[in-house]
C-alpha cells in the first residue's frame, strides 16, 4: 500500500519530469537549468535534488521512462491480441496515443538523446531496439515471407509517421494511425 507521502513524492517527480520535458522540448537540454525545471514545477531548483542527482538524471528519467513505457505497453498489446492484423492495429493505436500525449518527449528524444551519459543512452537504445523487434515480430506474422530488414524498415517508417506529432500538430490521431498502417502494410 502506498502512503500519502510516497504518493506526494511520486506526484512531484512526475511534475518535475513533465516540466523538464516541456522545457527541454522548447529550449533544448543545454538551455535549461535545474532552477528552470524546479520553477516550472513549483519548487526551488535545489529541491530538484531530492528527486534527481542532476539535470542529466532528469533527462535520463524522461527518456528511459518513455522507452520502457512503450516497450511494456507494446508487450501488453501483443500478449492480449493474438491475431496479427488486430495486434498491428492495436500497436498503432497505442503508439499514436503515446505520441499525441507525449509530443514534448518525442522532441526531446529527437534533439537531446546525444546529451545523455553513454550508459543511459545505451539503455535507451536497447529498450528502443527491443520495442522495434516487437513490431517486427508482429509484421512477420502478417507477412512471413518478407525479409526481416524490410519489416524493420516498415516499422521505422511507421514510427516516423506516428512520431511526427510534434511537427504536425494538426494531424488527427485517426490520420496518423491510417498513415502508419499504410506504411506498415506496404
Amino acid at each position: 500500500m502506498t502512503t500519502l507521502r510516497e504518493r506526494a513524492k511520486a506526484d512531484r517527480r512526475a511534475a518535475l519530469l513533465a516540466a523538464a520535458a516541456r522545457l527541454f522540448a522548447e529550449r533544448g537540454f543545454d538551455r535549461v537549468t535545474l532552477e528552470d525545471i524546479g520553477g516550472a514545477a513549483g519548487i526551488s531548483g535545489p529541491a530538484v535534488y531530492r528527486h534527481f542527482a542532476g539535470k542529466q538524471a532528469v533527462l535520463a528519467a524522461i527518456l528511459l521512462d518513455a522507452s520502457a513505457g512503450l516497450l511494456d505497453g507494446g508487450r501488453a498489446v501483443v500478449a492480449e491480441v493474438h491475431d496479427a492484423d488486430a495486434a498491428l492495429r492495436e500497436l498503432v493505436a497505442f503508439h499514436v496515443d503515446f505520441a499525441v500525449a507525449n509530443a514534448a518527449v518525442i522532441r526531446v528524444q529527437d534533439r537531446d538523446l546525444d546529451s545523455l551519459a553513454d550508459a543511459d543512452r545505451r539503455r535507451v537504445r536497447t529498450l528502443q531496439r527491443t520495442y522495434v523487434e516487437l513490431w517486427v515480430e508482429v509484421l512477420a506474422r502478417r507477412d512471413p515471407a518478407a525479409p526481416v530488414g524490410m519489416l524493420r524498415s516498415r516499422a521505422h517508417a511507421g514510427f516516423g509517421l506516428m512520431n511526427s506529432t510534434p511537427h504536425s500538430a494538426t494531424a488527427s490521431r485517426e490520420l496518423l494511425a491510417q498513415m502508419a498502417l499504410a506504411a506498415l502494410r506496404a
